[in-house]
């Protein structure tokens, strides 16, 4: 065959073309793909807020060198399944509750949140990062090769569908609750119940259950409970870690030096910001639904705060039954509540 002058330029052009699909296919190898199986439904507001800002930020950091692919609640496995999904390598990353997990890491319950506890989110924050609380949760959670890092700490608030005035209005509810807030409900008398992210709302909307804690204010404004519950209980039934990423410790590990030490920096600083971004957003989405929404703030009566608070304090001690490490962890929570005054000192 003769090379014509135009029949060698198309060969060129086409030796540089199928060159540069194979750059192309080695930047691409080069790109490291993560599936990321959520607890929370897409229209939740952590969804948004926590996760795919987590996902922008490890893209922006790493150059597109990690990206997370997310799989909202559901969508690969139930949430009470991530953590052994994250376990067993199916996913290399998930986001749940530590109140799902209580059955294998003995401190989750603690972190899950005791009932009327903390008054204050710093107090949670301190007592996760600072007093050690999150290091235990690492380390229970490294037996089943999975590094476990807290997204935030906020408060868990109900919505109701009516008001709360006695002691018989609150056990006459039926509350959608999970871990040890669901316990500690039903032994308050209530009748609480776990009903999944998808499922929350339409069990609120048809009477399956008459209240629901999913967050505080913004996580019952991005649910659409606010549409059919229009009473927001206070005070927080309690202020912890309640949401958490799990990552797979042998896919983590296999990440290039930098990318790792990247991930782990930002874990850290999700921590801190989404902390404190959550209490602003929370004044503002509760403000909203007040004002939009005909939403009313309801302070439970004396008399059933004096109750469902004493047989909070009796759900603590079981906690610390679960492990050394949980009750290492409440002997630590009761000394740091007593030097805040909250309750009197054990020596």
């Amino acid at each position: 065959m003769r090379f014509t002058i135009r029949n060698k330029v198309a060969l060129i052009a086409a030796v540089v073309v199928a060159a540069g699909l194979g750059w192309a296919d080695a930047g691409a190898q080069d790109t490291i793909r993560w599936r990321v199986q959520s607890h929370w439904p897409s229209a939740s507001s952590s969804y948004t807020d926590s996760l795919e800002r987590l996902k922008s930020t490890l893209e922006e950091q790493t150059g597109g060198r990690l990206v997370l692919q997310l799989h909202e609640a559901g969508a690969l496995v139930p949430a009470t399944d991530i953590f052994d999904a994250v376990s067993r390598g199916v996913v290399q990353m998930g986001t749940i509750s530590p109140a799902y997990i209580r059955d294998k890491v003995s401190t989750a319950g603690i972190a899950s949140g005791l009932p009327f506890a903390f008054r204050e989110v710093w107090e949670a924050a301190y007592f996760h990062k600072s007093l050690g609380l999150e290091q235990m949760l690492r380390e229970e959670a490294a037996e089943y090769g999975v590094y476990y890092s807290t997204d935030k700490v906020y408060p868990t608030e109900m919505v109701v569908k009516r008001q709360i005035e006695t002691m018989s209005d609150f056990r006459s509810l039926k509350i959608r609750s999970s871990g040890a807030l669901q316990e500690f409900l039903t032994e308050a008398g209530a009748a609480a119940s776990y009903v999944s992210g998808p499922e929350l709302y339409p069990a609120l909307a048809t009477g399956v259950v008459d209240g629901a804690h999913w967050g505080a204010a913004q996580g019952a404004s991005s649910m659409g409970l606010y549409e059919v519950a229009k009473y927001h209980v206070l005070p927080p039934l309690n202020i912890a870690g309640t949401d958490a990423f799990v990552i797979n410790q042998e896919a983590l590990d296999e990440l290039p030096e930098d990318i790792r030490e990247t991930v782990l920096n930002a874990l850290e600083e999700q921590f801190w910001f989404r902390t404190n971004e959550y209490q602003y957003k929370e004044k503002i989405a509760l403000a909203n639904a007040m004002r939009d929404q005909d939403v009313q703030v309801m302070q439970l009566p004396d008399e059933v705060m004096q109750e469902i608070t004493e047989v909070a304090r009796q759900s603590w001690e079981r906690e610390a039954e679960k492990g050394e490490k949980a009750a290492e962890a409440l002997a630590n929570l009761k000394s740091f509540m007593a030097d805040l005054g909250y309750i009197e000192s054990a020596d």
